[in-house]
């Protein structure tokens, strides 16, 4: 394909992105609540349509299409495993996460775990561990997009300027117009994804294989291996667990459960990801099913929708394309601003609290242009496999879960269970993932997770209670039971 094709296409795409972005920034108030979570007046179609497009990114269209290439349905199982697990709890925190962020006005989950612990320690060490492990799955969504340039354009267009236009794109509209500027730009970047993935599926389906009756008759007649569940249980459940828990333990969408602006867009919120989660992942896994037969012999499964792009008319080449690069593009500005909060409200906040707010945004937004560098580093080192990244950042995080749940749930759980859970437990699992060790088999997400559950409630149990922790759980309850959720 002709590299100005692809520009023109992404140009049209960023003009109609900045506009919206420019009408977000008119709406836009002042002080750290309106730059981060949009003085929690989200409607819930806005803020489930920023939930979708933040969760579901380069990871799928090209992570989990290669992945499903490589190994079949059993990757579908993870993500779907992924994404039941993820109504569920968005169902029993969501209200809880809400209801916290109207009556102690928190903007980030780590403030939430501050405030609950009466420890601001421990809000600055789950801020640090985001900031840590969520960097290379930001820099997975410049990689996608370096990839897509680079194969679609023959070669023609260096990979460098696919990840340096992604970075343009996601740092001007994170720092424009914060959080209101992103969920908008998400809002349409959602409906952007789900529209060119669903052109292309049937595309696909009569085009390669005649209808999708054809389509099923040729994958189990000929790819029946690829329908056979072919990971064991531990492998299912290392790949799996991570994932089950990415509500909680992501920050750049567990702070979008502070945002809508009553219940029933916090209800609504919940309902449109769900549909949109269900939908896209079927789409994505018979993607990649179909890449199959139509792109044999691949070996670079992170190609494999690139080179199934390069395969359909130009036209719908493009719009798909559009489509990845604005899937991509949402999850990298949310991670950007959500990291910018932590670095801002969790770690410059309590060294110097007597920081404005005005300056606090100042340097939030400073901090967005450090962690785009930062990124676009780590992506020019192009670690292999963006779907497997994405998993290894979400396990890095599932420590801080025991302390979410004890958060709402046990009002035994102490300070310096939650420190000690999520320092030796992040730590152990960082250094297993970048060994590759799976002690006694298990693999090294389920031990972090595993570690880390154990040594918060055994340290909580050793150690005393913050005082109110009783009261703030019953007060959160109390406030839950008033809006009928």
């Amino acid at each position: 394909m002709r590299p100005l094709y692809l520009f023109m296409a992404i140009a049209l795409w960023a003009v109609v992105g900045l506009w919206i972005a420019h009408m977000a920034r008119k709406k836009m108030g002042k002080g750290i609540p309106e730059f981060y979570i949009a003085g929690r007046r989200v409607s819930g179609f806005i803020s489930g349509m920023t939930y979708a497009a933040t969760t579901y990114s380069a990871f799928m269209m090209i992570g989990l299409v290669g992945w499903v290439y490589s190994e079949g349905v059993a990757v579908a199982g993870m993500e779907m495993t992924y994404l039941i697990f993820t109504v569920l709890f968005l169902i029993i925190f969501a209200p809880r996460f809400w209801t916290a962020g109207r009556e102690y006005g928190y903007t980030t989950p780590p403030d939430l775990l501050s405030d609950r612990y009466n420890s601001e320690y421990v809000g600055s060490i789950a801020s640090i561990l985001a900031l840590v492990t969520l960097v290379p799955y930001a820099a997975a969504q410049l990689m996608g997009a370096g990839a897509l340039f680079n194969v679609l354009s023959g070669r023609e267009v260096p990979y460098i300027v696919g990840v340096l236009t992604m970075a343009g794109f996601s740092g001007v509209t994170a720092l424009w117009a914060g959080f209101r500027s992103v969920s908008w730009t998400d809002a349409f970047q959602a409906i952007t994804m789900i529209v060119t993935s669903v052109i292309l599926v049937f595309y696909v389906f009569y085009h390669f294989f005649g209808s999708p009756t054809a389509f099923f008759s040729t994958i189990t007649s000929h790819f029946s291996d690829k329908l056979e569940l072919t990971w064991g249980l531990q492998e299912y459940i290392g790949w799996s667990l991570p994932w089950a828990f990415f509500a909680l333990s992501n920050p750049q969408v567990s702070q979008r459960m502070f945002v809508s602006e009553d219940i029933t867009s916090l209800k609504r919120m919940i309902i449109y990801f769900s549909i949109f989660g269900f939908a896209y992942t079927i789409i994505t896994t018979l993607l990649g099913l179909a890449a199959v037969d139509i792109v044999p012999n691949a070996t670079n499964f992170d190609a494999v929708m690139p080179a199934l792009l390069n395969r359909v008319p130009v036209v719908l080449s493009l719009v798909v394309f559009v489509g990845i690069f604005a899937a991509a593009t949402s999850t990298l500005g949310s991670i950007l601003l959500t990291l910018s909060s932590l670095g801002t409200e969790n770690v410059v906040r309590p060294l110097r609290p007597s920081t404005s707010e005005t300056t606090r945004v100042i340097i939030g937004r400073l901090i967005i242009l450090g962690l785009l560098g930062v990124c676009v580093f780590f992506a020019v080192l192009r670690p292999s496999m963006i779907g497997k990244l994405a998993v290894y950042a979400s396990g890095g995080l599932a420590v801080s879960v025991p302390s979410i749940f004890g958060a709402f749930f046990w009002g035994d759980g102490t300070a310096q269970g939650a420190i000690w859970s999520i320092v030796i437990g992040g730590s152990l699992t960082i250094v297993l993932i970048l060994y590759g060790i799976n002690p006694l088999g298990v693999w090294h997400m389920v031990w972090g997770l595993m570690i880390s559950t154990i040594l918060y409630f055994l340290i909580s149990s050793l150690t005393e209670s913050p005082e109110g922790a009783g009261e703030f759980i019953e007060n959160i309850e109390r406030e839950i039971s008033k809006s009928n959720f």
